[in-house]
């Protein structure tokens, strides 16, 4: 390869901008000179991009010797699929920097949801060498007429963040696209995923390279690889910790205590990121952060995925020229996005796994070589312990692994609708093709026949609705969409993200802030005050579904709680967690000294619950039950997740109520969950084992919680993906109840006249695997199988105990009362 023009054209345009190629990057060009699929592993800021783009460069330039700098539209070469619109500014951005330097005559295309229609129509008729697309998009571009002409010229496919996208809907989405191309391409097409941090990466490759098994060569009858990038990139870890320790710790609060230990880690770095959990929490933080220090008024800046596209782009270009000195942000600036000027991050608050803290921590110093400086503050002193966890499992590489999706049925309707309003499909041909991708492996024919009587008949329970009726089976059996109508309703809708309605936010003036979510505006009255993109507004009114507001001076206002901001705990997290737990045990039973300053510091908290307590140890489970004014408490604590506990919770409930009648109130965190009765509650040595017994879970989980419920709430995402629910065109978006209702109505219907629908077995098998996490739960009730249960009745409330007390406090109070509340019982207890 060293010997080729175009390795040699790339390393001195490289040597000319001082820099030199790593070796996992040279690595993959070879593999791709090959013509081979496969997958490059490398941690965030290390060059992942250009192991893939340089690597077609070189391709292009070998097969172009003689004029590769003067040759134009030579069809499109890099489909590069990105999952995130704010990385495609920033690696066409890269790319082009490149292009330029080589003196090449490439275009670089971005298409996704902010693609104007001119830029779309310009790529109609000439594509650009490289289009950076993200999977809707992708999907939208199959149900043009003529696609596969598009791929004719193609030669590599990247999959960018294949980690993120794994184990979603939208890498089903992808899977079935590669599927496609591999198909309808004359000539072997590369496939080549980009992946950092992720625990099960051998997976992760038969994912993605699924389709192109057993094709004849589609990978130039070459084996598939791996490229691992051995950077060593150190990430240098710090807890902020409290000046004194919280005997009785309650979440949330201890975070926003500590900002004035934030200010000078700002001020001795050039440029900060401040990740928040929750786009709630950010707003809170941005606005606290100007009151402790309002020279940062213009230095200071907030992100977010609910505000303002320009504001957020403007943002990004600021960070890029170091113009700013913090930024405030969720998960929305998690991926990819190369800011060199970032030199320190930090955490608020757990970030729940070890993969999402090694993404974040890699955002600075987001250069090979260069230290990934964090810190961790914590929002409650237990937190710590998750600090010491988190660094442990750095340095043993426990990564998460993320487990893919099958038979997603949704996505499927959905696809087979995109295929059918451009070119058609013929099923007899196109059913091994699904059947080549990962996800519907294990699709069977009778599976498949029902899709297709689905999508054309409605089924069994809808075959006398017409609108359900999409696809028509043409006279020589070819399955198309020929209602204009029918067809861009489904453009409108490809894609697999179905959050509740968001409506835009605009001043009654003119001018957009942002969007929100319809369930929180829907609890304002004209007048209340509330805060987005760092600007407390008054609600004025919703008009043609805006949200008009007016700027108030008010020193009051609510913050905006988003959907899905509170994360579970992942297992890996977990697990670590437990250990330190050991370590704690050991520590407090005058045994050898934790090396993790983070547990000395807690050191007299976990005095005071063996005190009053126990401290339990790694393969132990630690039961709790204390009688109080509100009643009888049994605290039990895994620290397996709040998932886990919400599922544990219900099900131990009903396992009691099946010998004693008895109600329960519930409460869990991360850490453990409460049940709260009225009557003493029957646990002691006698039945506790058959209590937390893995014997006939499955059924006592569907008898324990209302699943049908909870499946019926999941159908309704599940109806929208596929296409059973219309949302409405844009700026006339059906509201969520009415998307519930419509939801549940077919919910209704199937469940009576079709109860074997495939969508409702899909529906109920998500809600056990992802609300559920019924394998976690099982696996946890044989870990406690086969440890000791520890039975205690404190006098009084235990440090443990003391978040899930306060916790189930939270509903019946408002954030004033709730700390008032709080500092009398903590006064009370010492």
């Amino acid at each position: 390869m060293r010997l080729t023009i175009g390795y040699q054209t790339i390393a001195a345009w490289m040597e000319a901008e001082g820099r030199r190629p790593f070796a996992f990057q040279e690595e993959a060009w070879e593999h791709i000179l090959a013509g081979r699929s496969g997958l490059v592993n490398a941690p965030t800021g290390c060059g992942k991009t250009f192991s893939v783009f340089l690597g077609a460069l070189i391709d292009f330039i070998n097969a172009h010797p003689e004029d590769y700098r003067t040759r134009s539209a030579n069809g499109l070469q890099l489909l590069w699929i990105s999952p995130l619109r704010a990385l495609a500014k920033d690696i066409g951005r890269a790319m082009e920097e490149v292009i330029r330097g080589l003196g090449l005559r490439w275009q670089v295309g971005i298409r996704n949801g902010d693609t104007e229609v001119s830029e779309r129509q310009k790529q109609k008729r000439r594509m650009p060498e490289v289009l950076i697309i993200t999977p809707e998009s992708l999907h939208l571009l199959l149900a043009q007429k003529g696609y596969p002409e598009v791929f004719r010229s193609l030669k590599i496919i990247a999959v960018d963040e294949w980690h993120e996208l794994l184990g979603s809907k939208r890498g089903v989405q992808v899977e079935l696209a590669l599927a496609r191309i591999a198909r309808v391409k004359e000539a072997a097409v590369s496939i080549i995923g980009i992946s950092a941090t992720i625990g099960n990466l051998e997976q992760a490759k038969e994912v993605l390279l699924a389709s192109l098994q057993g094709m004849a060569g589609a990978m130039g009858g070459a084996k598939d690889f791996i490229v691992r990038a051995n950077i060593d990139k150190p990430i240098d870890v710090e807890s902020i910790l409290p000046d004194e320790i919280e005997n009785y710790p309650w979440a949330g609060h201890l975070g926003l205590k500590l900002i004035h230990k934030v200010i000078p880690i700002l001020e001795q770095s050039r440029t900060t990121l401040i990740f928040i959990n929750t786009r709630g929490m950010s707003e809170t933080w941005y606005q606290s952060l100007l009151n402790v220090a309002p020279d940062l008024a213009g230095a200071l800046a907030l992100h977010h995925g609910s505000i303002d596209m320009e504001l957020r782009n403007w943002v990004e270009e600021a960070l890029h020229e170091g113009k700013l000195k913090a930024v405030v942000c969720t998960a929305s600036l998690d991926l990819g996005v190369d800011f060199r000027p970032v030199e320190t991050v930090i955490q608020v608050g757990s970030p729940k796994g070890v993969a999402r803290f090694l993404q974040r921590a890699g955002r600075s110093g987001h250069q090979p070589g260069q230290v990934s400086k964090i810190y961790f503050l914590p929002t409650h002193s237990l937190e710590l312990m998750e600090a010491a966890a988190l660094k442990s499992a750095m340095t043993e590489g426990l990564i998460e692994s993320r487990e893919p999706m099958l038979l997603c049925f949704d996505v499927l309707i959905q696809y087979l609708s995109t295929l059918a309003i451009s070119d058609g499909f013929y099923p007899d041909a196109l059913f091994p093709e699904l059947r080549s991708t990962y996800c519907y492996s294990e699709m069977t024919e009778d599976e498949w026949l029902e899709i297709l009587h689905f999508i054309t008949e409605g089924g069994v329970a809808l075959q006398q609705y017409d609108e359900y009726k999409k696809v028509e089976v043409m006279e020589d059996g070819l399955y198309k969409i020929n209602s204009r109508r029918v067809a861009m309703r489904h453009r409108l809708h490809i894609g697999t993200i179905v959050s509740d309605a968001m409506l835009k936010v605009r001043f009654t003036t003119g001018g957009f802030v942002g969007m929100i979510e319809e369930y929180f505006i829907s609890r304002l009255d004209p007048g209340d005050v509330f805060t987005l993109a760092g600007r407390n507004l008054e609600f004025v009114m919703i008009k043609d579904m805006t949200v008009l507001v007016r700027k108030s001076n008010a020193k009051k206002s609510r913050v905006p709680s988003w959907n899905g901001g509170r994360m579970p705990l992942s297992a890996n997290l977990g697990m670590m967690l437990r250990r330190k737990l050991d370590e704690a045990s050991a520590m407090v039973e005058g045994g050898s000294g934790s090396k993790d300053l983070e547990l000395k510091v807690l050191q007299p908290l976990f005095e005071l619950q063996a005190a009053l307590s126990y401290m339990p140890r790694e393969n132990q489970l630690l039961i709790e039950q204390i009688e109080t004014k509100d009643g009888f408490h049994l605290f039990v604590y895994p620290f397996e997740g709040r998932l886990v506990h919400e599922a544990m919770a219900a099900l131990l409930a009903y396992r009691i109520s099946r010998t004693t009648p008895i109600s329960f109130s519930f409460a869990m965190n991360d850490y453990g969950f409460e049940l709260l009765s009225d009557q003493p509650i029957p646990v002691d040595d006698t039945n506790v084992f058959e209590l937390f017994s893995p014997d006939d879970l499955t059924a006592d989980i569907q008898r324990s919680v209302n699943s049908a419920e909870m499946a019926r709430r999941k159908f309704r995402d599940i109806a929208v993906i596929g296409g059973l629910i219309f949302q409405g065109y844009p700026g006339e978006y059906a509201k969520a109840r009415h998307l519930q209702s419509s939801a549940g109505l077919l919910f209704n219907v199937f469940s009576e006249y079709d109860p074997h629908n495939l969508l409702i077995r899909q529906a109920y098998n998500e809600v056990m695997d992802q609300q559920m996490e019924e394998r976690r739960l099982r696996n946890m009730l044989e870990r406690v199988s086969g440890g000791s249960i520890v039975l205690r009745w404190p006098a009084k409330l235990t440090p443990f105990c003391f978040p899930l007390k306060v916790d189930s406090m939270r509903e019946d109070l408002s954030s004033e009362k709730l700390e008032d509340r709080v500092r009398r019982m903590q006064a009370q207890l010492r």
